[in-house]
């Protein structure tokens, strides 16, 4: 039996889906993965081989919006559905799910499955600019399109799911499954005291406006101003996404002596473990955020918005708090409460281990996958 993974980013065949793979291999499957600038000389493609998987390069352009490119990709997908005649295939993020799950049809793929990690800048529920809406039409078309090809489609949250019913993506015909995230590692993120007494926020995200990151850093100017020995991190990379916050920014945070900028980790658990909080104030449709799943395992609190994919991951006063989306006030008070009761971190963080162990177990996660895909 030969599974076909296709993701839309190489790092996260490793990041978000090295147990699945390692869980597929295990069950006697010969899982290929396919990704763009996955190179025999890249770290991710070492990764892969050593974990038993068969790594192939395509052309894909994450964020691109050229006809051409994604006919290429397409075309690519297809050949190499064709060469590998596997009997599954799953993609995840946008292109992957609409020209994997197309690929895998016209290829012959005789079973096909999309999971929706999050519909991320073209679906925000908020007044949409006219070039949003067209992308969003195009993307929804689209989805449509290709998930009728499907046999059954992934969500992450049951809000995904939902719209995607409400647009007619979802037809009768096509199961559907949520699954809790991509799940954490309980072991490798482990617990960790925060041995400080001075009270630390960080936010670990791609540093896109909709994370929420203009609001953490306008609720880390007003707290500063009154508690000066209070401390915010932040943890990410500058994306190529059109919603991107500039350089220019970071720098001038750093220069005002509010937020300290930590840089992109390719291992956040030091940051995590400096920190008393974690912070997630974004309105971008999430899936389960990844980076809140390891703030929970490590017994952090969070702060997060009262949105799809992240309302699931905190029950309001007893591992955190939920403020509104985009507002500055509701996150400025949510934060105030940490400042004011330090002591609250370490109740709240050992009930974040606690959801963290219940739902988020990577292994529970990918044995619900597993048999809903007959892999197990």
């Amino acid at each position: 039996m030969k599974f076909l993974i296709i993701a839309g980013a190489p790092g996260s065949l490793i990041h978000f889906r090295g147990h699945l793979i390692a869980d597929l291999i295990a069950q006697g499957l010969t899982v290929h993965a396919a990704a763009p600038r996955l190179t025999p000389d890249s770290e991710v493609y070492a990764k892969l081989t050593a974990l038993g998987a068969y790594p192939h390069e395509i052309h894909l352009d994450r964020t691109g919006m050229s006809p051409l490119g994604d006919i290429r990709t397409l075309i690519e997908l297809i050949r190499l559905v064709r060469r590998i005649n596997p009997d599954h295939v799953l993609g995840y993020t946008i292109k992957p799910v609409i020209f994997g799950t197309l690929a895998a049809a016209m290829g012959g793929c005789p079973h096909r499955y999309a999971l929706i990690t999050g519909l991320g800048y073209t679906f925000l529920d908020a007044k949409k600019s006219r070039r949003q809406r067209l992308v969003s039409a195009i993307v929804t078309r689209l989805y449509r399109r290709a998930l009728r090809h499907a046999h059954k489609v992934f969500f992450q949250n049951i809000d995904d799911q939902t719209l995607f019913r409400e647009l007619g993506v979802l037809n009768g015909a096509t199961p559907s499954v949520v699954v809790n995230g991509s799940g954490v590692d309980l072991d490798h993120y482990a617990p960790r005291r925060h041995r400080s007494h001075r009270v630390t926020f960080v936010l670990v995200a791609r540093l896109l406006i909709d994370k929420g990151i203009r609001e953490y850093a306008a609720a880390a100017y007003r707290l500063k101003e009154r508690y000066p020995d209070a401390e915010f991190q932040l943890v990410g990379a500058l994306d190529s996404n059109p919603r991107s916050i500039t350089l220019q920014e970071l720098a001038q945070w750093g220069k005002d002596g509010v937020i300290t900028y930590l840089g992109k980790l390719t291992d956040v658990r030091q940051a995590l473990e400096s920190a008393s909080v974690f912070v997630l104030p974004t309105y971008y449709r999430e899936g389960i955020p990844r980076t809140i799943l390891e703030a929970l395992s490590m017994g952090r609190p969070v702060i997060t918005t009262d949105t799809p994919g992240c309302r699931e991951t905190v029950v309001d006063g007893q591992n955190g708090y939920l403020v509104p989306p985009r507002d500055v006030e509701g996150l400025t008070e949510a934060m105030q409460r940490f400042l004011e009761t330090p002591e609250l971190a370490e109740r709240m963080g050992e009930r974040s281990r606690e959801v963290a162990v219940d739902k988020y177990d990577v292994r529970k996660v990918n044995a619900v996958m597993l048999k809903e895909m007959g892999c197990s």
